[in-house]
């Protein structure tokens, strides 16, 4: 990129954590947050296991001070205050000093909402305020009124690389100066369209789930939301502001494979990385540490791993999924993991793959089982959807 794109402000609330330092803490003494259903009533509430925010709508609601005839859904209280945060750990004051933009992701949406409603909008009128919310637009423009940010607002829905891609277009509007400064991240909150939509699917786990694992049953699903500010290197200079890390490169493709599989070789993965790594002028050498997708399908960790094979040959750097803590948190897995991308940098720590046992059989790759203490530079995160969208961030320290 022609300009640096620095990342000035962090927040995140999720099954581990309701702030950054809890999420780092999490991290760090092995707390995983991947547990029962105890939020939603579904007959799956003793099948499989998620990670879910052990926080009613509420006491969210209560978080924000909101008015109780507020229309928040659940991913719009969790996307505003991970918004929150991030703001206010960028030390922005004036939201609309500088050009700014807001891009959110999600893929549910409103769906908590809709679903608890649907058969009482004909006779109770009180709910009908929640009908608005079914639109995942919905939830950014929640949280930017709420900001009281006034320039651009935007929402992506390429299922679980959303937030990836939410960090690419923020990266792009500053990049070619139409925007000083973007606030980029994902939401999603769990619900039971998602819970049975999985569960049709066939890949959901009735255990922890277990990236990279020969024995992989299946993902967990969770729910979360982060944020990260992005802003301009004029902006930077002009206030002096601490950098957290940059956004050095990134890459989208598509494998054009399948509805919901990725191609058997990982071709859409290794294009991601390979545009990411040209954009970022790196070598694959200089990767320090793969944040990968790794969500314990059966599909998704047999091409990730061809593909990282691919792209790194004989030299694959130190590598781990973070789903074990959290659960695959669809829309917004790569923002929280673009968090825990930006957290290894800082701290020099690379997170471990929790739950791993027996190597795969198609090939000799083993993640990182244990935390370890490594000098790094460059961080590679992978984040790919349904549709064969797949996306690829590299964060470095400068």
């Amino acid at each position: 990129m022609s300009k640096k794109v620095a990342i000035t402000g962090m927040g995140i609330i999720s099954a581990i954590g309701n702030s950054v330092e809890e999420n780092y803490n999490a991290l760090i003494s092995g707390k995983m947050g991947v547990t029962d259903i105890e939020n939603i009533d579904t007959i799956h509430k003793n099948v499989i296991k998620v990670g879910e925010i052990k926080l009613t709508n509420q006491q969210l609601e209560q978080q924000l001070q909101l008015p109780s005839d507020n229309n928040f859904s659940r991913t719009a209280l969790l996307a505003t205050i991970a918004a929150k945060q991030a703001v206010e750990n960028a030390g922005i004051q004036n939201i609309n000093e500088y050009r700014t933009g807001l891009i959110s992701a999600t893929s549910v949406g409103g769906m908590d909402m809709t679903e608890r409603f649907y058969y009482q909008y004909f006779e109770d009128e009180s709910c009908r305020k929640y009908i608005n919310t079914q639109d995942a637009g919905d939830t950014t423009h929640s949280t930017a009124n709420y900001l009281g940010l006034k320039g651009l607002v935007t929402t992506i829905s390429t299922a679980c690389s959303s937030a990836a891609n939410a960090i690419m277009m923020g990266a792009k509007l500053i990049n070619s100066g139409q925007l000083d400064r973007v606030i980029v991240g994902g939401t999603d909150a769990l619900s039971k369209f998602t819970i049975n939509g999985f569960k049709t699917l066939m890949i959901l786990s009735d255990t922890y789930n277990t990236p990279f694992d020969n024995n992989r049953k299946g993902l967990n699903l969770g729910e979360a939301a982060a944020f990260i500010v992005l802003e301009s290197d004029e902006i930077v200079k002009k206030e002096n502001k601490n950098v957290l890390a940059y956004v050095a490169g990134f890459g989208n493709a598509n494998d054009a494979f399948h509805q919901t599989a990725s191609s058997e070789n990982g071709e859409g993965a290794f294009l991601a990385m390979t545009k990411a790594l040209k954009m970022a002028k790196l070598q694959p050498k200089d990767i320090d540490y793969i944040n990968a997708h790794g969500t314990a399908t059966q599909n998704n960790d047999l091409s990730e791993g061809r593909a990282i094979i691919r792209v790194f040959e004989n030299n694959i750097p130190e590598f781990s999924s973070t789903k074990p803590f959290t659960g695959h948190t669809l829309a917004a897995a790569a923002a929280i993991e673009a968090v825990f991308s930006v957290l290894a940098l800082q701290n020099n720590i690379i997170f471990p793959n929790r739950n791993f046992i027996t190597p795969m059989e198609e090939f000799d790759l083993l993640p990182l089982t244990e935390l370890l203490e490594k000098p790094l530079q460059h961080v590679l995160s992978n984040s790919f959807g349904f549709g064969g969208n797949c996306s690829t961030v590299i964060f470095s320290k400068n």
